[in-house]
């Protein structure tokens, strides 16, 4: 069995539906996991923003904008008018949910139950639509045995025990359609994986049922060795060990989201990203096997904060980075980079919920400052700090400034922390210094 994970582009409209319909349609057994259509996250997020303002008539409107959307895809889909009047109803039932829970108080599990929305209806019609074409198609809903634990980690246990036995209990399927990013918490309010969870949904799913495979389709054929939104020319790469993927995932590569890995990788299921768009093209194959050595690609992360923590005493004075240490772990904010001098510490972070708290208590017994709009930019590959070629990329130090360099911290990620005004010159600089092997 394969598990197969489409973004919200790839059932964003009509025609594409109707490709990963015949995608999928290949007398093969496998759970298909759906994200919303494309645009409906973001605005089941906006309409719990307008709750929480207090603005319920606009968001209303939001609502019923949305809702007219869904009746123009339904219209479009469906043939059959008892198939139509199914989904139809099921459509209209969510909308008229979601305008019942604008009179409730906004909470985290109000946010909640209006985002997982787009996922429930995407789900559904597409299930009907397949049924309508003659498909044999089964809906699993996740929030029957998607849970995570207390420490929000996926509950593995009860996923597998709770997914074979609906399985078990549906009448046979060629295909199972499931919901991603939706899930219930440890005391049985609806949650959910984040943004981009619907990857990790399906590498959940396909560790815990021992799947052949996990395939995640986007709108992109692979992982791309830069930013194809800022550098022109790049490709994608085709076979990736897991722990590069890992890396470029944490580090801004969009086509994957950065807790994907992990499942498939303890599971050694091998993941392979392809495209929609682009069915015959061989993508991005994850496994255990790696080839190739040197830089294999670049990666960004935007929305970092530096912090240099400078001692009137020696860095090494006894106790100094542990009381640095401690306060990061006390506020749950991990860092992303470290570099240290004899008398200063220099981190990254990438989440500011606590950071006035941080800073407050770190200026108890140091001088700290803070520069925001950061960016890190990652290279990874197999070696990367032992590569003969590895020394091209610092020929970037000589057209930017380069606030922090993390080398030697893994064997296959090498760090550059710079403006984020700086970020698009530096990736193209990166990319002409590591792959095209041109002065500039």
């Amino acid at each position: 069995m394969k598990v197969l994970k489409f973004g919200g582009t790839s059932v964003g409209s009509i025609k594409n539906i109707k490709s990963v319909k015949e995608i999928i349609n290949d007398g093969d057994r496998k759970i298909v996991v759906l994200s919303a259509m494309s645009g409906t996250t973001n605005a089941l997020v906006e309409i719990s923003e307008q709750i929480k303002l207090g603005a319920l008539d606009v968001a209303i409107q939001y609502i019923e904008n949305l809702s007219a959307k869904y009746e123009i895809v339904i219209d479009e889909l469906f043939e059959c008018s008892e198939t139509k009047q199914q989904v139809s109803n099921y459509i209209d039932n969510v909308f008229e949910h979601l305008r019942k829970l604008t009179a409730e108080k906004h909470t985290v599990f109000l946010y909640n139950k209006i985002v997982s929305q787009g996922e429930l209806m995407s789900t559904f019609m597409f299930t009907k639509f397949l049924n309508q074409e003659g498909v044999n198609a089964q809906l699993l809903p996740a929030l029957d045995f998607m849970r995570v634990d207390k420490s929000n980690e996926p509950d593995d246990f009860y996923i597998k025990q709770n997914l074979q036995r609906i399985i078990h209990e549906n009448l046979p399927a060629e295909i199972y359609i499931t919901q991603g990013f939706i899930c219930l918490d440890a005391y049985g309010n609806i949650a959910n994986l984040q943004r981009g969870g619907s990857d990790y949904t399906a590498t959940i799913i396909g560790a815990v049922m021992e799947a052949d495979e996990v395939q995640i389709w986007t709108d992109i054929d692979g992982m791309h060795n830069n930013d194809p939104r800022i550098v022109d020319n790049t490709h994608a790469i085709s076979n990736l060990s897991f722990d590069e993927a890992a890396e470029l995932a944490y580090f801004g590569a969009k086509i994957l989201h950065p807790q994907t890995v992990m499942p498939a990788r303890e599971a050694n299921i091998p993941v392979r990203l392809k495209n929609t768009m682009d069915p015959a093209s061989y993508g991005t194959l994850i496994s255990e096997n790696t080839d190739g050595e040197g830089i294999k690609a670049i990666a960004a992360k935007d929305n970092i904060i530096a912090i240099k923590i400078k001692s009137a005493r020696m860095l090494l004075a006894h106790g100094f980075l542990k009381k640095v240490f401690e306060i990061f772990e006390k506020y749950e904010t991990p860092i992303d980079m470290i570099t240290t001098s004899e008398i200063a510490v220099s981190l990254t972070i990438d989440n500011d919920a606590n950071l006035d708290s941080i800073v407050e208590e770190l200026k108890k017994f140091s001088l700290v400052e803070v520069d925001n709009n950061q960016s890190i930019i990652c290279l990874v590959g197999k070696e990367v700090v032992k590569h003969h070629e590895t020394h091209r990329l610092f020929q970037v130090l000589q057209d930017l400034s380069v606030r922090m360099i993390s080398y030697g911290g893994s064997n296959n990620n090498i760090s550059l922390l710079v403006n984020t005004n700086d970020k698009v010159s530096a990736l193209k600089h990166l990319n002409k210094y590591v792959f095209e092997f041109e002065t500039v």
